[in-house]
């Protein structure tokens, strides 16, 4: 039986691994639980952008089939003194926005980039969240108080498809309109792309992934969902009978369960794809401030939850079968390997570890999977 424990490079200066609750100083005794992954961060990925190019909040990121990271970004994020240098001038050396959708490969170097205004579809005012689909084409979302579609795009930037529009929410009953969503994944086998609806509605919807027709929506525990507004989140309460803002995540187990950040709630819900309740970890079972994202360990059975607390700058390892909360890693900070609004997270198929931040951490790092 092995431990997860923290490992120390003389390097790099900072390792980090799954199972430790704090972060641990060099030759302090490992903590840890039995069996599970383990990472290491890489302080050189990816690698320098061209032409003086600057990333502002990460809103979306996902690594595709080929191993390919993908990251959308918010141009507008930029800081005044972040914006001085134009393009195609040398004298000053920082910066210009890069395009809000970026592509890496896997050891890290600018594939591509694109995004933005263009004929034929709105782009939205406030980029929130990013799919790469099996066929390779991108999903983009955006969360802006008018921002209610979905963009499909070609992975080279090629318009595809619209769903919804921008201007006025029609509400989480609504089979033509979105609102605010936040993230999105399609599941191949039945070509239907499940969305995080989101900011505004409050609801998972189901599309058909060609067509963009509607199928299906439902709230939380399978219900009606509402659009009224919900108190707080309050531990001491009984759990909301709606999901609240915002429905941050969704995902798909490969054993058919769909996954559901209901962050303003601070908890994740489990569905089966016809939007049957199936259970939640909630809060203080976590235990977590904010359920960002969430993606699935490596291992055949997926048998672990990777879950970004943003707030708390953590990354939280829960048992999938039940939600217990086994350790975490991580901290606040600008460092490799620490957090500064903790937002998004991606895995390829290796295994490792890929996370964007939002706010003022602006960045992607990556964690090489060691041992699972």
């Amino acid at each position: 039986m092995k431990k997860i424990h923290l490992v120390v490079a003389p390097v790099i200066g900072l390792l980090v691994a799954i199972g430790c609750s704090q972060p641990m100083q060099r030759g302090a005794a490992p903590k840890g639980v039995a069996g599970g992954p383990e990472y290491v961060v890489d302080p050189f990925w990816p690698k320098p952008l061209k032409d003086n190019w600057i990333v502002g909040q990460i809103a979306g990121l996902h690594v595709d089939t080929r191993d390919h990271v993908w990251i959308l970004h918010r141009p507008n994020s930029l800081l005044a003194d972040e914006k001085v240098a134009k393009p195609g001038q040398a004298s000053t050396r920082c910066c210009v926005a890069a395009p809000a959708v970026i592509e890496f490969d896997p050891e890290g170097n600018f594939v591509r980039g694109w995004g933005g205004p263009g004929p034929g579809y709105d782009w939205p005012q406030n980029e929130h969240g990013l799919y790469v689909d099996a066929e390779g084409n991108v999903w983009v979302a955006g969360n802006n108080a008018a921002d209610h579609m979905i963009l499909k795009f070609t992975r080279d930037g090629k318009f595809l498809m619209q769903i919804g529009k921008p201007g006025k929410a029609e509400g989480s009953a609504s089979t033509t309109q979105l609102g605010r969503p936040a993230n999105m994944e399609v599941d191949v086998s039945a070509n239907e792309l499940y969305i995080a609806d989101g900011y505004g509605n409050k609801r998972i919807l189901v599309l058909d992934a060609k067509t963009g027709a509607y199928k299906r929506h439902w709230g939380a525990y399978g219900g009606t969902p509402s659009d009224d507004k919900m108190p707080a989140y309050d531990p001491s309460a009984t759990p909301s009978k709606q999901f609240a803002n915002a429905v941050h995540c969704v995902r798909l187990s490969k054993d058919g369960l769909v996954y559901v950040c209901d962050r303003g709630n601070n908890r994740i819900q489990v569905f089966q794809k016809n939007g049957t309740f199936v259970t939640e970890f909630i809060g203080v079972q976590l235990p977590a401030t904010d359920t960002a994202d969430l993606v699935f360990s490596p291992d055949p059975a997926q048998r672990y939850i990777i879950l970004a607390d943003g707030q708390s700058s953590y990354l939280r390892i829960l048992s999938r079968s039940d939600g217990k909360h086994l350790g975490s890693f991580a901290h606040h900070g600008r460092q490799a390997g620490a957090f500064r609004s903790l937002h998004n997270l991606g895995t390829d198929s290796k295994g490792n570890l890929y996370t964007g931040e939002a706010g003022f951490g602006r960045r992607i790092q990556k964690f090489t999977l060691v041992a699972n």
